[in-house]
């Protein structure tokens, strides 16, 4: 189930504090017929990959596992649950790792969620050759997203998109001093943004003087008094204003004072609160630049519209690798035949030169050599094209009937 498909209060029932608890794996691999499994579990999604020995009855049983973990009812387990099947599966994994089916797509985070998933599936030993194969593709189709398209390239916060119209406008952050006004989520995504860009100084006033204490404490910054951010205002290059006051807290008055201080250095003005915080004329003055949250609405919905048309071609390349992923799993089908047969008949030849030793005996080291090597030389020949019908088969349709008259003709 996924944030897609099942409210908060379900996700949060199944995906055990958001990963805190221990993977459920030793009890996966406990439950009839389950081969291979792998456990993701993240704020938005929780998801049970499984090689299972029987496809209908694997259902079943990982259905009243799920219900067990979260103590779901079954209605309440049907309405959220989706399941895939066979390549439909792969495809999804792909989707999934690559960030295409998050809430923000293009999203970093979920290919690092991804490896430590299978990271712990394969320390406690409950992946094989299948999932192994499968989760390294899975990651190499993140990069080639990630690399190939433009997919992650654009702001689709409000925060990140505030941050990245500063960078626009001074160039570089690094050294330049923040003021946030208020201390609620979208100030801690700016303040996390603004780190990553190196930023000088990061200041936080809040009405609530012990939140922004905390709130300082875990983003480097300093704590300032609400009813004195504006003594700061001179020395700062960017404020950042989100509080719930029902008025303007930052008035045209009290930012021409500051700028008059600063010597009319440029200040950049970011308002993301409604109602607003920042009188609307205080984008009036030379050397101040004001945006609302309209504004930078404006960014991110471009923005989205470009990560949407990028995503096209994620899917092309998703698409191009679950194909790749379909060979190389069909190619399983015959390599065991293959060699069963080039056993058999290396064996053959062993055996029929093994009863020759007495005439073989008498050649030289280097014409027994040339004996041996003509025989290799025999059974590759013959060898040669029903291994390539066979690979050739694997590659462009289903092929068990060939790979079981091969076995059949040959005793294998």
């Amino acid at each position: 189930m996924s944030h897609k498909t099942a409210p908060l209060e379900m996700r949060e029932r199944l995906q055990l504090l958001c990963g805190e608890g221990n993977p459920p794996l030793a009890e996966l691999m406990r439950l009839n017929g389950i081969m291979e499994a792998l456990y993701l579990a993240t704020c938005n999604r929780v998801e049970i990959l499984a090689r299972a020995e029987d496809d209908g009855q694997a259902v079943d049983i990982l259905k009243s596992f799920i219900y067990r973990q979260g103590n779901l009812s079954i209605a309440e387990m049907e309405k959220c649950l989706y399941i895939h099947r066979d390549l439909e599966a792969v495809r999804h994994l792909f989707r999934v790792t690559s960030s295409l089916d998050s809430m923000v797509m293009g999203e970093p985070q979920i290919l690092g969620q991804m490896k430590e998933a299978y990271r712990t599936a394969a320390e406690s030993r409950a992946t094989g050759v299948f999932l192994n194969r499968l989760s390294h593709h899975a990651f190499q189709v993140a990069k080639r997203v990630r690399t190939e398209t433009g997919i992650a390239g654009n702001a689709v916060s409000v925060s990140y998109a505030a941050v990245e119209l500063a960078k626009k406008i001074f160039g570089d952050l690094k050294g330049k001093a923040i003021l946030l006004i208020g201390a609620g989520e979208m100030s801690e995504l700016a303040a996390r943004h603004l780190l990553r860009q190196g930023v000088g100084r990061i200041l936080i006033a809040n009405r609530t003087y012990a939140r922004a204490e905390a709130m300082a404490a875990e983003f480097q910054g300093t704590p300032v008094a609400f009813d004195r951010f504006c003594e700061a205002l001179p020395e700062m290059d960017i404020v950042i204003a989100s509080t719930g006051a029902p008025g303007y807290i930052l008035t045209a008055e009290m930012v021409a004072a500051a700028l008059r201080r600063r010597r009319n250095r440029l200040l950049f003005l970011i308002d993301i609160a409604v109602p607003r915080d920042i009188d609307p004329a205080a984008g009036e003055i030379d050397n101040v630049y004001l945006y609302n949250i309209d504004h930078l609405q404006g960014v991110v919905d471009a923005n989205k519209e470009g990560r949407r048309a990028e995503a096209m071609k994620a899917e092309a390349i998703v698409a191009e690798e679950v194909g790749a992923f379909e060979r190389w799993f069909n190619a399983l089908e015959v390599v065991p035949t293959i060699v069963a047969l080039r056993e058999k008949v290396e064996g053959i030849v062993k055996g029929e030169l093994e009863k020759s030793a007495s005439w073989l005996g008498k050649l030289n080291e280097e014409e027994r050599n040339r004996v041996e090597i003509l025989a290799a030389s025999i059974v590759n020949k013959i060898l040669h094209e029903p291994m390539t019908g066979l690979k050739e088969e694997s590659r462009e349709k289903d092929a068990l009937p060939f790979v079981a008259a091969v076995r059949r003709l040959f005793k294998l």
